[in-house]
C-alpha cells in the first residue's frame, strides 16, 4: 500500500528574513525526491521542519489522511538524516548497530564492502567518508514510512557513493524519500521526481529546459 506525506503553507522566518513562504510538498511510496537548491535557500530548514524538530507557527502536515505536528514522535513514520554526525565517537561499529537497530537485515548489515573492514573499529577511528556511509546505512534500513536525507554524500568516496545509491533505490520500494546535496549531479543521478527550492518557495523541474534555466544542465 502506498503511503502519502503531504505539507502545506509551510513558511518559516528567522528574524527579518523570510526564508519560505508558502511551500507545498508531496511524496509517496516510491518518490525518490531529488531537493535542489543553493547554499542559504532553506532545503536543511525545510527538512528539519517536515520531520518536525523545527518550529515554525506555519505548517500543515499531513501522513495518510493524520495531521502531525511533530511526525518523528510517531513510530514508524519518519527517519531523518542530518548533515551533521550523530555517533557516539568511543563505541565500535559493532556496537554502534546492534543498539541501533537489534537485527538490521541480519548479520549481513556489516558484512558489505566497508562495513566488514572496520567492523570492530571504534567510530573516532574511522574516517569521514566511512561514518558518513555507516550513518546513511542506519538511517536507509529503518522501518519508516518516509526518510529526509541531508548531505548523504557529503565526504563519501565515488565508489561509495555508488552503493549508497543503489540503497536509495532500494528502499524507495517500500518508502517515500526526500533528499538534498550540495553534489547536485549525484541527486539528478539517484532521483526520480525533481524540485527547486528558490526565492522561499518551491518550483517542480520536468523537462531539460528547466534544469538547463535553473543552471543544472549546461546548455549546448
Amino acid at each position: 500500500m502506498s503511503n502519502i506525506l503531504e505539507a502545506d503553507s509551510i513558511r518559516k522566518a528567522f528574524g527579518d528574513k523570510q526564508v519560505l513562504t508558502d511551500i507545498f510538498l508531496r511524496c509517496q511510496t516510491g518518490d525518490i525526491i531529488g531537493l535542489l537548491g543553493r547554499n542559504g535557500s532553506g532545503k536543511s530548514t525545510l527538512l528539519k521542519i517536515l520531520f518536525g524538530t523545527l518550529y515554525t507557527d506555519y505548517k500543515h502536515i499531513v501522513i495518510d489522511g493524520i495531521l502531525m505536528h511533530q511526525p518523528f514522535k510517531t513510530k514508524g513514520t519518519i527517519g531523518f538524516l542530518s548533515q551533521d554526525n550523530f555517533l557516539p565517537k568511543h563505541l565500535t561499529v559493532r556496537k554502534i548497530i546492534q543498539l541501533f537497530n537489534q537485527n538490521p537485515q541480519g548479520p549481513a548489515f556489516g558484512e558489505d564492502d566497508v562495513l566488514s573492514k572496520v567492523y570492530n573499529t571504534k567510530i573516532s577511528k574511522l574516517s569521514g567518508g566511512e561514518i558518513r556511509y555507516l550513518e546513511v546505512k542506519l538511517i536507509l534500513n529503518m522501518e519508516v514510512k518516509f526518510l529526509f536525507l541531508d548531505e548523504p554524500f557529503n565526504g563519501i568516496s565515488p565508489v561509495h557513493i555508488d552503493l549508497i545509491k543503489e540503497m536509495i533505490r532500494k528502499e524507495s520500494i517500500n518508502k517515500g524519500i526526500v533528499l538534498t546535496d550540495h553534489d547536485y549531479r549525484n541527486v539528478l543521478d539517484v532521483a526520480n521526481k525533481y524540485m527547486i527550492l528558490f526565492d522561499g518557495g518551491i518550483k517542480i523541474l520536468k523537462s531539460k529546459e528547466d534544469f538547463i534555466y535553473w543552471g543544472y544542465i549546461p546548455e549546448k
